[in-house]
Protein backbone atom coordinates (compact mmCIF):
# COMPACT_ATOMS: atom_id res chain seq x y z
CA UNK A 1 0.00 0.00 0.00
CA UNK A 2 1.26 3.48 -0.88
CA UNK A 3 2.33 5.84 1.92
CA UNK A 4 -0.29 8.38 2.93
CA UNK A 5 0.78 12.00 2.56
CA UNK A 6 -1.07 14.94 4.09
CA UNK A 7 -0.53 18.59 4.99
CA UNK A 8 -0.82 19.55 8.65
CA UNK A 9 -1.16 23.21 9.66
CA UNK A 10 -0.96 24.74 13.13
CA UNK A 11 -2.26 28.32 13.23
CA UNK A 12 -0.90 30.32 16.14
CA UNK A 13 -1.45 33.94 17.10
CA UNK A 14 2.10 34.78 15.98
CA UNK A 15 3.11 32.17 13.40
CA UNK A 16 1.61 29.54 11.14
CA UNK A 17 3.57 26.29 11.29
CA UNK A 18 2.93 23.79 8.52
CA UNK A 19 4.33 20.44 7.42
CA UNK A 20 4.05 17.78 4.77
CA UNK A 21 3.70 14.52 6.70
CA UNK A 22 3.99 10.97 5.40
CA UNK A 23 2.36 8.07 7.26
CA UNK A 24 3.01 4.41 6.71
CA UNK A 25 0.17 2.12 5.61
CA UNK A 26 -0.84 1.24 9.18
CA UNK A 27 -0.64 4.86 10.34
CA UNK A 28 1.46 3.93 13.36
CA UNK A 29 4.54 5.78 12.14
CA UNK A 30 5.06 9.15 10.46
CA UNK A 31 7.80 11.20 8.86
CA UNK A 32 7.83 14.99 8.44
CA UNK A 33 9.02 15.54 4.86
CA UNK A 34 9.18 19.34 4.95
CA UNK A 35 8.17 22.26 7.16
CA UNK A 36 7.43 25.96 6.78
CA UNK A 37 6.80 28.81 9.21
CA UNK A 38 5.22 32.11 8.20
CA UNK A 39 3.86 35.07 10.11
CA UNK A 40 0.16 34.71 10.95
CA UNK A 41 -0.65 38.44 10.85
CA UNK A 42 -3.57 37.72 13.16
CA UNK A 43 -4.21 41.38 13.91
CA UNK A 44 -4.75 42.18 10.22
CA UNK A 45 -8.04 40.30 9.98
CA UNK A 46 -9.19 36.92 8.66
CA UNK A 47 -8.67 37.71 4.97
CA UNK A 48 -4.97 38.32 5.56
CA UNK A 49 -4.59 35.17 7.67
CA UNK A 50 -6.28 33.15 4.92
CA UNK A 51 -3.88 34.61 2.34
CA UNK A 52 -0.99 33.42 4.51
CA UNK A 53 -2.54 29.94 4.53
CA UNK A 54 -2.96 30.03 0.76
CA UNK A 55 0.71 30.94 0.39
CA UNK A 56 1.94 28.05 2.54
CA UNK A 57 -0.33 25.47 0.90
CA UNK A 58 0.60 26.66 -2.59
CA UNK A 59 4.29 26.35 -1.75
CA UNK A 60 3.85 22.76 -0.58
CA UNK A 61 1.77 21.74 -3.59
CA UNK A 62 4.22 23.32 -6.06
CA UNK A 63 7.23 21.73 -4.37
CA UNK A 64 5.62 18.27 -4.20
CA UNK A 65 3.78 17.89 -7.50
CA UNK A 66 4.62 14.18 -7.55
CA UNK A 67 2.71 13.60 -4.31
CA UNK A 68 -0.91 12.49 -4.12
CA UNK A 69 -2.07 14.50 -1.12
CA UNK A 70 -4.97 12.99 0.81
CA UNK A 71 -6.02 16.34 2.24
CA UNK A 72 -5.23 19.21 4.60
CA UNK A 73 -5.75 19.27 8.36
CA UNK A 74 -5.77 22.61 10.19
CA UNK A 75 -5.48 23.36 13.90
CA UNK A 76 -6.61 26.81 14.98
CA UNK A 77 -7.42 28.75 18.16
CA UNK A 78 -11.09 29.29 18.90
CA UNK A 79 -14.17 27.10 18.95
CA UNK A 80 -14.58 24.91 15.88
CA UNK A 81 -18.03 23.75 14.74
CA UNK A 82 -19.00 20.09 15.03
CA UNK A 83 -18.65 19.68 11.26
CA UNK A 84 -15.00 20.74 11.69
CA UNK A 85 -15.15 23.65 9.29
CA UNK A 86 -16.21 26.94 10.93
CA UNK A 87 -13.96 28.80 13.39
CA UNK A 88 -15.58 31.07 15.98
CA UNK A 89 -13.93 33.84 17.99
CA UNK A 90 -10.27 32.79 18.03
CA UNK A 91 -8.55 34.76 20.83
CA UNK A 92 -5.95 37.35 19.78
CA UNK A 93 -7.30 37.41 16.17
CA UNK A 94 -8.77 40.77 15.11
CA UNK A 95 -12.07 40.97 13.22
CA UNK A 96 -12.64 37.22 13.31
CA UNK A 97 -16.04 36.37 14.80
CA UNK A 98 -17.06 33.43 12.60
CA UNK A 99 -15.31 32.16 9.44
CA UNK A 100 -16.01 28.94 7.53
CA UNK A 101 -12.31 28.28 7.07
CA UNK A 102 -12.77 24.72 5.79
CA UNK A 103 -15.05 25.85 2.99
CA UNK A 104 -12.72 28.69 1.95
CA UNK A 105 -9.66 26.43 1.78
CA UNK A 106 -11.53 23.62 0.00
CA UNK A 107 -12.89 26.02 -2.63
CA UNK A 108 -9.34 27.13 -3.41
CA UNK A 109 -7.53 23.78 -3.47
CA UNK A 110 -10.26 21.13 -4.05
CA UNK A 111 -8.80 18.86 -1.37
CA UNK A 112 -10.52 17.40 1.71
CA UNK A 113 -10.18 19.91 4.57
CA UNK A 114 -10.75 19.27 8.27
CA UNK A 115 -10.40 22.05 10.87
CA UNK A 116 -10.03 21.47 14.61
CA UNK A 117 -9.16 23.46 17.72
CA UNK A 118 -5.37 23.76 18.06
CA UNK A 119 -5.17 22.27 21.56
CA UNK A 120 -7.28 19.33 20.40
CA UNK A 121 -4.95 18.69 17.48
CA UNK A 122 -1.92 18.59 19.78
CA UNK A 123 -3.82 16.34 22.19
CA UNK A 124 -4.58 13.90 19.38
CA UNK A 125 -0.92 13.83 18.35
CA UNK A 126 0.23 13.15 21.90
CA UNK A 127 -2.42 10.43 22.24
CA UNK A 128 -1.31 8.65 19.06
CA UNK A 129 2.43 9.22 18.99
CA UNK A 130 3.55 11.03 22.13
CA UNK A 131 3.39 11.03 25.90
CA UNK A 132 -0.25 9.92 26.00
CA UNK A 133 0.18 6.85 23.80
CA UNK A 134 -0.02 4.47 26.77
CA UNK A 135 -3.15 6.03 28.28
CA UNK A 136 -6.76 5.69 27.16
CA UNK A 137 -7.93 8.76 29.08
CA UNK A 138 -6.11 11.97 29.96
CA UNK A 139 -6.23 15.74 29.83
CA UNK A 140 -3.76 17.62 27.68
CA UNK A 141 -2.68 21.17 28.40
CA UNK A 142 -0.73 23.65 26.31
CA UNK A 143 0.88 26.16 28.66
CA UNK A 144 2.17 29.08 26.64
CA UNK A 145 0.63 32.37 25.52
CA UNK A 146 -2.53 31.10 27.17
CA UNK A 147 -3.58 27.82 28.73
CA UNK A 148 -5.30 25.58 26.20
CA UNK A 149 -6.57 22.09 26.72
CA UNK A 150 -7.91 18.91 25.17
CA UNK A 151 -9.73 16.01 26.77
CA UNK A 152 -8.95 12.49 25.56
CA UNK A 153 -11.55 9.87 26.53
CA UNK A 154 -11.24 6.28 25.31
CA UNK A 155 -8.42 7.48 23.01
CA UNK A 156 -10.73 9.97 21.26
CA UNK A 157 -10.99 13.71 21.64
CA UNK A 158 -14.02 14.86 23.62
CA UNK A 159 -15.42 17.93 21.87
CA UNK A 160 -18.66 18.60 23.75
CA UNK A 161 -22.13 19.28 22.28
CA UNK A 162 -20.97 22.30 20.26
CA UNK A 163 -17.24 21.61 19.84
CA UNK A 164 -16.07 23.89 22.64
CA UNK A 165 -14.96 21.40 25.31
CA UNK A 166 -11.49 21.54 26.84
CA UNK A 167 -11.17 25.24 27.75
CA UNK A 168 -9.12 24.36 30.81
CA UNK A 169 -7.49 27.79 30.85
CA UNK A 170 -10.80 29.32 31.88
CA UNK A 171 -11.38 27.28 35.01
CA UNK A 172 -11.79 29.82 37.81
CA UNK A 173 -9.40 29.34 40.72
CA UNK A 174 -10.39 32.57 42.51
CA UNK A 175 -13.79 34.19 42.01
CA UNK A 176 -12.31 37.56 43.06
CA UNK A 177 -9.19 37.12 40.90
CA UNK A 178 -7.88 39.28 38.05
CA UNK A 179 -9.96 39.87 34.93
CA UNK A 180 -9.12 37.41 32.17
CA UNK A 181 -9.07 38.12 28.44
CA UNK A 182 -12.28 36.05 28.19
CA UNK A 183 -14.13 38.46 30.51
CA UNK A 184 -14.28 36.13 33.51
CA UNK A 185 -12.37 36.65 36.76
CA UNK A 186 -9.74 34.42 38.29
CA UNK A 187 -9.20 32.05 35.35
CA UNK A 188 -6.02 30.01 35.61
CA UNK A 189 -4.91 31.64 32.33
CA UNK A 190 -5.14 35.09 33.96
CA UNK A 191 -2.44 33.99 36.40
CA UNK A 192 -0.02 31.90 34.36
CA UNK A 193 -0.60 32.71 30.68
CA UNK A 194 2.54 34.25 29.18
CA UNK A 195 1.36 37.87 29.22
CA UNK A 196 -0.08 37.66 32.70
CA UNK A 197 2.89 35.78 34.16
CA UNK A 198 5.29 38.33 32.73
CA UNK A 199 3.27 41.22 34.16
CA UNK A 200 3.09 39.60 37.59
CA UNK A 201 6.86 39.15 37.48
CA UNK A 202 7.42 42.82 36.62
CA UNK A 203 5.31 43.89 39.58
CA UNK A 204 7.24 41.63 41.95
CA UNK A 205 10.56 43.00 40.66
CA UNK A 206 9.42 46.59 41.12
CA UNK A 207 8.49 45.81 44.72
CA UNK A 208 11.99 44.55 45.64
CA UNK A 209 13.78 47.00 47.98
CA UNK A 210 16.61 48.85 46.28
CA UNK A 211 19.19 47.67 48.79
CA UNK A 212 18.55 44.01 47.84
CA UNK A 213 20.82 42.23 45.32
CA UNK A 214 19.43 42.57 41.76
CA UNK A 215 17.50 39.61 40.41
CA UNK A 216 19.01 37.56 37.59
CA UNK A 217 15.73 38.15 35.77
CA UNK A 218 16.64 41.83 35.37
CA UNK A 219 20.13 40.93 34.25
CA UNK A 220 18.84 38.50 31.60
CA UNK A 221 16.28 41.04 30.44
CA UNK A 222 19.04 43.59 29.84
CA UNK A 223 17.56 45.92 32.48
CA UNK A 224 14.41 46.27 30.32
CA UNK A 225 11.47 44.86 32.28
CA UNK A 226 9.27 44.99 29.18
CA UNK A 227 11.30 42.18 27.59
CA UNK A 228 10.63 39.72 30.41
CA UNK A 229 9.00 36.50 29.25
CA UNK A 230 8.70 32.98 30.70
CA UNK A 231 11.92 31.81 29.01
CA UNK A 232 13.87 34.51 30.91
CA UNK A 233 12.17 33.57 34.18
CA UNK A 234 12.98 29.89 33.59
CA UNK A 235 16.62 30.61 32.77
CA UNK A 236 16.98 32.79 35.85
CA UNK A 237 15.53 29.99 37.99
CA UNK A 238 18.01 27.50 36.53
CA UNK A 239 20.78 29.91 37.49
CA UNK A 240 19.57 29.91 41.07
CA UNK A 241 17.57 33.13 41.23
CA UNK A 242 15.30 32.96 44.29
CA UNK A 243 12.52 35.16 42.94
CA UNK A 244 12.39 33.29 39.63
CA UNK A 245 12.05 29.99 41.50
CA UNK A 246 9.26 31.42 43.65
CA UNK A 247 7.40 32.66 40.57
CA UNK A 248 7.60 29.28 38.82
CA UNK A 249 6.67 27.38 41.98
CA UNK A 250 3.61 29.59 42.39
CA UNK A 251 2.66 29.13 38.72
CA UNK A 252 2.98 25.35 38.99
CA UNK A 253 0.93 25.32 42.17
CA UNK A 254 -1.85 27.36 40.57
CA UNK A 255 -1.95 25.13 37.49
CA UNK A 256 -2.17 22.13 39.80
CA UNK A 257 -5.35 23.58 41.33
CA UNK A 258 -6.99 23.71 37.89
CA UNK A 259 -5.83 20.19 36.99
CA UNK A 260 -7.15 18.78 40.27
CA UNK A 261 -10.53 20.36 39.51
CA UNK A 262 -10.57 18.65 36.12
CA UNK A 263 -9.55 15.32 37.64
CA UNK A 264 -12.24 15.55 40.30
CA UNK A 265 -14.96 16.51 37.79
CA UNK A 266 -14.06 13.94 35.11
CA UNK A 267 -12.67 11.07 37.21
CA UNK A 268 -9.32 11.29 35.40
CA UNK A 269 -5.80 10.62 36.69
CA UNK A 270 -3.38 11.58 33.90
CA UNK A 271 -2.32 15.01 32.62
CA UNK A 272 0.08 15.60 29.73
CA UNK A 273 1.50 19.13 29.69
CA UNK A 274 3.11 20.82 26.69
CA UNK A 275 3.89 24.35 25.55
CA UNK A 276 6.87 26.60 26.02
CA UNK A 277 6.50 27.32 29.73
CA UNK A 278 6.13 23.63 30.55
CA UNK A 279 9.74 23.19 29.42
CA UNK A 280 10.84 24.86 32.66
CA UNK A 281 11.52 21.37 33.98
CA UNK A 282 11.50 19.53 37.29
CA UNK A 283 10.87 22.55 39.50
CA UNK A 284 7.56 23.33 37.82
CA UNK A 285 6.42 19.73 37.40
CA UNK A 286 7.13 18.94 41.04
CA UNK A 287 5.03 21.95 42.05
CA UNK A 288 2.18 20.85 39.77
CA UNK A 289 2.26 17.27 41.11
CA UNK A 290 2.31 18.42 44.73
CA UNK A 291 -0.59 20.81 44.14
CA UNK A 292 -2.71 18.19 42.37
CA UNK A 293 -2.03 15.64 45.11
CA UNK A 294 -3.13 18.07 47.79
CA UNK A 295 -6.48 18.82 46.09
CA UNK A 296 -7.55 15.69 44.26
CA UNK A 297 -10.14 13.34 45.72
CA UNK A 298 -8.77 10.49 47.82
CA UNK A 299 -9.91 7.91 45.28
CA UNK A 300 -7.78 9.61 42.61
CA UNK A 301 -4.60 10.43 44.55
CA UNK A 302 -2.81 7.04 44.28
CA UNK A 303 -2.99 6.98 40.46
CA UNK A 304 -2.12 10.58 39.59
CA UNK A 305 0.36 10.95 36.72
CA UNK A 306 1.62 14.36 35.52
CA UNK A 307 4.04 14.12 32.58
CA UNK A 308 5.56 16.44 29.97
CA UNK A 309 4.48 16.19 26.34
CA UNK A 310 6.92 14.60 23.90
CA UNK A 311 6.25 16.12 20.50
CA UNK A 312 7.05 19.76 21.25
CA UNK A 313 6.22 22.33 18.58
CA UNK A 314 5.41 19.62 16.02
CA UNK A 315 2.39 18.28 17.91
CA UNK A 316 -0.14 20.63 16.32
CA UNK A 317 1.05 19.91 12.79
CA UNK A 318 1.18 16.15 13.33
CA UNK A 319 -2.23 16.03 14.96
CA UNK A 320 -3.80 18.13 12.21
CA UNK A 321 -2.25 15.98 9.50
CA UNK A 322 -3.95 12.85 10.89
CA UNK A 323 -7.46 14.23 10.32
CA UNK A 324 -7.48 13.50 6.58
CA UNK A 325 -5.84 10.05 6.56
Amino acid sequence: MKPRITIGIDIGATTIKAAVVEFNSTEDKFCILSQKIVETRALDGPDVVIKQLFYVINEFLNENKQCDFRGIGIGTPGIVSLDRSTVKNPPNFSGWSEVNLGEVIHKKFKLPIIVENDANTAAIAEAKYGAGANYNDFIFLIWGTGVGGGIILDRKIYRGPTGGAGEIGHITIDYNGPVCNCGNRGCIESYIGQRYLSERTRKKLQAIPKDYPPSKIIELAGDNLNTIDPSIISLAAKRGDKLAKEILLEAGTLLGIAIASMFNALDLRVAVIGGGISASGKLVFDAIRSSVQSRALKSIKPEIIIIPAKLGNTAGMIGASTFVL
